[in-house]
């Protein structure tokens, strides 16, 4: 165990601990209270992504969900991380647009 770890009383999955009862036998995880401050939502291609800055007793966070076709992914970035987040997405979006795009693989005879 990394010494900032604390043990959870909600035993989350691992891969190596495969056994199925015991999943099925965890309490359910009490509600957290958040609230919204803030929401946006961006259309990509087939994808919405919703990001929400909420808050709640540990402090902000920024949830970013990805839905594709009712399958939802979410991320959550604590809001002391933001200005890191945005920094590395930065330089991300500057080298989507200085790189040349990969050459697409050519398309076998017919």
């Amino acid at each position: 165990m990394i010494s900032n770890e604390r043990p959870s009383p909600y035993k989350r999955w691992s891969p190596m601990s495969q056994n199925s009862s015991s999943w099925s036998q965890m309490p359910p995880r009490p509600p957290v209270n958040e609230d919204t401050l803030k929401s946006g939502i961006v259309q990509i291609e087939r994808k919405t992504f919703v990001f929400t800055l909420k808050e709640n007793m540990r402090g902000r966070l920024l949830r970013i969900t990805e839905d594709v076709g009712g399958r939802r992914n979410s991320i959550i970035i604590p809001a002391t991380g933001l200005a890191d987040f945005k920094k590395l997405l930065d330089e991300m979006i500057k080298a989507a647009e200085e790189l040349p795009p990969a050459k697409a693989p050519e398309a076998p005879p017919a």
